[in-house]
């Protein structure tokens, strides 16, 4: 007689998850860094140059490419992710006065 399958992960909410709060959708999304504002401009460059790449080799390639900028090639992106720091900053502030607004009318 074949033995049953047992399932694991996905039944009963693990001790750790009981206390982990849930994300709001409709807050500010964070601030993208140096480096991302780097890989989304390069990427498709980078699959050009190397028809047929896995997705883990494009990454790789990116990071490889990013250690090699001297500090004047990554200030262009530098100042991008300080604009974008500064956006996220700022929203977060509305989100959060937003929502204590909208506790205090709740009581």
């Amino acid at each position: 007689m074949p033995k049953e399958k047992s399932t694991r992960g996905k039944g009963k909410a693990t001790k750790a998850d009981a206390g982990k709060k849930k994300k709001d959708p409709n807050a500010p999304k964070r601030g993208l860094s140096a480096y991302m504002f780097f890989a989304n401009d390069q990427r498709d460059k980078v699959r050009e140059e190397n028809p047929g790449i896995k997705f883990g080799e494009v990454g790789k390639m990116l990071g490889e490419k990013w250690k090699t900028l001297s500090e004047k090639q990554r200030q262009p992106y530098e100042a991008k992710a300080a604009a974008d720091k500064k956006r996220y900053e700022e929203e977060k502030v509305a989100y959060q006065n937003a929502a204590e607004e909208e506790e205090e009318e709740s009581e």
